[in-house]
């Protein structure tokens, strides 16, 4: 059904040949500022989605929704932020669904807030941990715009006091160092669910995955996500010139009850 863009919504212009694009709020009386000249946001009030603006010096626009992938690389940052080649990944790594109760410590500047947020409706809860109280704010604020803020409960917080929440779906740990805190995610999250980590490093990796063994997870999983995109001209389709690469290694984990016992079969043992 054709929608059209009202007051305050979020809009997604993009132009070719090259993709400038943006993500506006539309403002009465408000402009955006492009290379390819100006665009005043009261020519776009009215207009249906998919239509084409242009600028004062004539260049088209196409007025698209935004989606979460733009969005969530475009947030307002003061730490590095989780990519959305990453972020697809976690999502279904860690099986997030409708009604979902997640924890997350290590809000940051909230990118992957924001996404767990849109995920888990407005049946599910975000409870999302930081110990830096701007970093927090700014998160706050980034889920605000994307208007998901109310399916999110920030707690500032140093995570060595624990997590309030028992029987989570799912937990997210970013932090410098997440095999000291791999007991508190355990208590919070529900016997069976997923664990997911992120880290920079192989030696950090390396002292992951020795805890997760120690605090009895099973079902372990590394991954790195590399993305390459590709020119969509169709008489020289190549790679572009770069690529994201390395941005950090994923690690995944299921919550399990204690360690398997070892049973004697002739000298076989599961452990």
């Amino acid at each position: 059904m054709e929608e059209f863009v009202k007051q305050s919504d979020l809009v997604f212009i993009w132009a070719p040949p090259k993709g400038d694009s943006f993500i506006i709020k539309v403002v009465p009386g408000g402009r955006q500022d492009t290379r390819l000249g100006q665009i005043l946001h009261d020519d776009l009030i009215g207009k249906p989605f998919g239509s084409w603006v242009y600028t004062n010096l004539g260049k088209p626009f196409c007025l698209l929704r935004p989606n979460i992938q733009e969005f969530s690389r475009r947030v307002r940052r003061q730490t590095q932020i989780l990519y959305p080649k990453d972020i697809g990944f976690i999502l279904v790594s860690l099986n997030i669904f409708p009604g979902a109760l997640v924890v997350e410590c290590g809000t940051g500047s909230g990118s992957l807030t924001s996404v767990l947020a849109h995920f888990v409706g407005d049946t599910g809860k975000v409870v999302s941990y930081e110990k830096r109280e701007e970093f927090s704010q700014l998160a706050r604020r980034n889920c605000e715009k994307w208007g998901v803020v109310h399916r999110v409960d920030f707690k500032i917080r140093d995570i060595a006091d624990g997590f309030d929440e028992r029987g989570a779906d799912a937990v997210f740990l970013d932090l410098p160092n997440p095999w000291d805190h791999l007991d508190r995610a355990k208590e919070a999250l529900a016997p069976g669910n997923r664990l997911g980590i992120l880290v920079p490093t192989v030696n950090q990796v390396e002292k992951v995955l020795d805890g997760l063994v120690e605090s009895c997870f099973s079902d372990i999983q590394v991954s790195e996500i590399l993305l390459r995109y590709y020119k969509t001209n169709s008489r020289r389709i190549r790679p572009e010139d770069t690529m994201i690469g390395h941005t950090g290694y994923l690690v995944f984990a299921s919550n399990v009850i204690g360690s398997p016992a070892s049973h004697d079969d002739g000298g076989n043992d599961l452990n």
